[in-house]
């Protein structure tokens, strides 16, 4: 072992942890920095790609604010990899006997790597909307892996087996399907929308009135399934209950942000905003589905507790 490899963290510690949030701050601020390249009309401030003109790797003078923009959202992509590859690095020694943790951290430095190629493909394609959609739904998984990583951290590696009925998780991953839902027809909708990235790029062509009333459906189906799941934890006392109610506040939140910005004209701040939290509101609902199982009980542990309740 040489001492860099011995420098490197042999148990889940501080380090570990600082570079997990980092990762997870990272993907969400990058979908906040993504939105603002969109939202400004600077989808094509450098219009080709991996250079940001045919001759200059950066943005010249010449491309004003929205070169500026476009490629500040570029040099974000360069920190998510190098946190991902932190994250990576502090979970090295631990690869063997946490591969829930290694497979998670591996998931991310592949997703970003792919992520950069499909952000060319997007350049290339002149914004098309279904491709600038797919990049938004990618980074959004992505978002969902390091909130995954994250909650994995203090969780005991081995089997697992539900902590709840079984109604109740096939409910939440009902809940979860919905979610989803309303995610895709939000990228729908804002692929017809205004917002295009540039004013030549195009459209889907769809109508985008009525795309905004059927994201709208999905998404008040969310809110009363979340209602239904919180209302359940609380009453059977279910590990949920924590996430559950923090799901809820968030699509509250999210539906109210919508509602605003679909009748003033959606303001390219607002949009933005909506974006981050169906990032965040998507990384919640990953946690509460975590929350669903607890370490499974071996009869070795079965054994030992029955023996500690006949002692007592």
């Amino acid at each position: 072992m040489n001492r860099f490899t011995a420098w490197l963290p042999d148990r889940i510690d501080r380090r570990v942890r600082v570079a997990a949030w980092l990762s997870f701050v990272a993907q969400t601020i990058i979908i906040a920095t993504g939105g603002a390249v969109r939202l400004t009309g600077s989808g094509l401030g450098c219009p080709t790609w991996p250079l940001c003109t045919e001759d200059s790797l950066v943005s010249t003078p010449e491309m004003g604010i929205h070169g500026i923009i476009e490629f500040g959202n570029r040099l974000m992509t360069g920190v998510v990899g190098i946190v991902a590859l932190l994250v990576v690095l502090s979970i090295w020694r631990m690869r063997h006997e946490r591969r829930d943790l290694w497979r998670l951290a591996v998931i991310v430095v592949l997703g970003i790597v792919a992520q950069a190629v499909v952000g060319g493909i997007t350049v290339w394609t002149g914004l098309n909307p279904f491709i600038v959609g797919f990049h938004y739904v990618a980074s959004l998984l992505l978002v969902c892996v390091t909130a995954a990583y994250l909650v994995r951290l203090d969780a005991v590696p081995g089997p697992r087996e539900l902590a709840v009925p079984r109604w109740y998780a096939a409910l939440a991953h009902a809940t979860t399907a919905v979610l989803g839902l309303t995610i895709v027809f939000g990228v729908l909708t804002t692929a017809s929308g205004p917002h295009s990235g540039d004013a030549d790029a195009g459209r889907t062509g769809y109508n985008a009135e009525l795309l905004e009333h059927v994201h709208a459906w999905p998404g008040y189906a969310l809110l009363l399934l979340t209602v239904a799941l919180v209302a359940a934890a609380r009453r059977l006392r279910l590990p949920t209950l924590g996430w559950g109610i923090a799901l809820l506040a968030i699509e509250l939140v999210q539906i109210a942000v919508g509602l605003y910005q679909a009748r003033n004209g959606l303001p390219p701040v607002l949009v933005g905003i909506h974006m981050v939290l169906a990032a965040l509101t998507a990384a919640t609902m990953t946690v509460f589905v975590l929350r669903l199982k607890r370490p499974a009980t071996t009869d070795a542990t079965a054994s030992d507790a029955a023996l500690a309740a006949s002692a007592r």
